[in-house]
């Protein structure tokens, strides 16, 4: 009797482990982003913009997050200016992900070109001290979801022809 409940409790112990690890690598972008507390402002604009599925998706995703201390960077009206245009947003907000999975190992010590998804090309240099992508700075990379990888930056990123 006594084997019978140590061999359940043990195989229970064993499943319950199992569950919280899958949960914890189960988490989408989005869902990484609105969990980590510096992203509430990219996960607001990107439910305005009608793409929380899109990186809900299979992936694998790159996005270049900008943190709230970025989007507060923005001129003042211009957060709202793109809030209250969820096509302009969209494209703005697209131009931060790039298909695939960028890490920050394969930008160390290499200049290269991503395609982002709203068309347009990111510069991404890691040959300095810092990584950079355009003109902002990663300031964490490699912040891992179950369907990619997000770099938060310093800086939201504007697509040619801007706001």
């Amino acid at each position: 009797m006594h084997r019978t409940i140590a061999s359940t409790l043990a195989a229970a112990t064993v499943a319950v482990a199992t569950t919280a690890s899958a949960s914890m690598h189960s988490k989408t972008i989005v869902d990484v982003a609105a969990g980590s507390g510096q992203f509430d402002t990219l996960v607001k604009a990107v439910k305005a913009a009608g793409l929380t599925e899109t990186l809900k998706g299979e992936g694998p995703f790159t996005v270049f997050a900008p943190t709230d201390a970025a989007f507060d960077k923005l001129p003042e009206g211009a957060l709202q200016k793109l809030l209250d245009n969820p096509d302009k947003l969209k494209k703005v907000l697209t131009y931060h992900v790039a298909s695939g999975n960028v890490s920050a190992s394969a930008v160390m010590g290499n200049e290269m070109t991503v395609e982002s998804l709203g068309g347009g090309s990111l510069n991404v240099d890691g040959t300095g001290e810092s990584v950079m992508v355009d003109d902002a700075t990663v300031i964490n990379a490699d912040i891992e979801a179950e369907n990619g990888v997000i770099h938060a930056i310093d800086a939201v990123l504007m697509p040619s022809g801007g706001m």
